[in-house]
């Protein structure tokens, strides 16, 4: 098992990476404003001219991320590209290598989603008329034997499902809930075949590494910031990125009654276990800069002729 460098702040890494994809509920904000510490952190990335994604399994497509984030005071200054799962599934609806169909039936609790908007799309209300599912959430007040039927009659057309926002559990204040991971899941229990689109799965990290590939920066060059281990650790651990671990997301508790260094590598250790051993390259208590590094340092790179 590999041991987990402990960190102040990003400045200790800061040197080591050009590339930077950060997570955002967890890590950068709470939902309402971002934390403390973050807009300094990522002005000081940008004044050094490292390249920033902001990378989340949000619905929202880029612009509306966007106009979402400079409410809580992040602003465009602060980082290079957003890319979020509403943003990419909107592009592979709308590429005619990889589109479904027009008509598709939501399992979800909204009554669309705000990435479909002004797309020539339609939401059908009985999934007979339906060319494709899309898989968003348990409908409010329903459990997953409830949508069981639905998913039967899906694989039975042979419809493929889309799973936005793959998260396996959804933090809403101290209570979780299932996930559209578990619905999918169950999807393909009964035979059916699922695009996941989002965390931690290959497709939208090798998008963030086609951004970056672009700048002459490779996964080798690349550190993946993030909140929880199913998604964020483990997607860019198989994408072949260094990982940080925040302790401030969906992991807080595991971190609560640790007092010194030892309890908090004994945490993780625990925390370890349940992802076949797989571990953070680093931990941070929060995202935050840390120390001030001397003048000398975060000299940009030359790119080779």
């Amino acid at each position: 098992m590999d041991k987990t460098k402990f960190c102040e702040g990003i400045s200790d890494i800061s040197d080591s990476y050009m590339g930077f994809i950060l997570d955002l509920w967890g890590v950068l904000h709470n939902g309402k404003k971002a934390f403390d510490d973050v807009p300094y952190a990522l002005k000081e990335l940008a004044s050094r001219g490292k390249k920033v994604i902001l990378l989340s399994n949000a619905t929202l497509d880029a612009k509306d991320m966007k106009a979402h984030l400079k409410k809580m005071g992040i602003t465009p200054t602060m980082y290079t590209k957003i890319v979020t799962s509403g943003q990419y599934v909107r592009d592979y609806l709308s590429d005619e290598k990889t589109a479904l169909g027009k008509k598709y039936y939501l399992i979800g609790n909204t009554e669309s989603y705000p990435a479909f908007s002004g797309m020539d799309l339609e939401r059908v209300e009985d999934i007979k008329d339906a060319e494709f599912l899309v898989i968003g959430g348990l409908p409010q007040g329903q459990y997953l034997d409830d949508v069981a039927p639905i998913l039967r009659k899906g694989v039975q057309r042979h419809l493929k499902a889309v799973c936005l926002n793959p998260d396996s559990l959804s933090l809403l204040g101290a209570a979780y809930l299932s996930g559209p991971t578990v619905i999918a899941s169950k999807y393909q229990d009964f035979g059916g075949i699922v695009e996941y689109i989002g965390k931690p799965y290959k497709a939208i990290y090798k998008h963030c590494i086609d951004i970056l590939q672009k700048d002459d920066i490779f996964p080798g060059d690349t550190v993946m910031v993030g909140d929880t281990m199913a998604h964020d650790i483990l997607g860019a651990s198989l994408a072949g990125m260094d990982t940080c671990l925040v302790r401030t997301g969906i992991h807080a508790g595991v971190f609560k009654r640790c007092q010194n260094p030892a309890d908090v590598d004994r945490a993780l250790n625990i925390l370890s276990v349940q992802y076949n051993n797989l571990r953070p390259t680093y931990l941070l208590e929060n995202f935050s800069w840390g120390r001030a590094l001397p003048d000398r340092k975060h000299k940009k790179r030359r790119k080779l002729l």
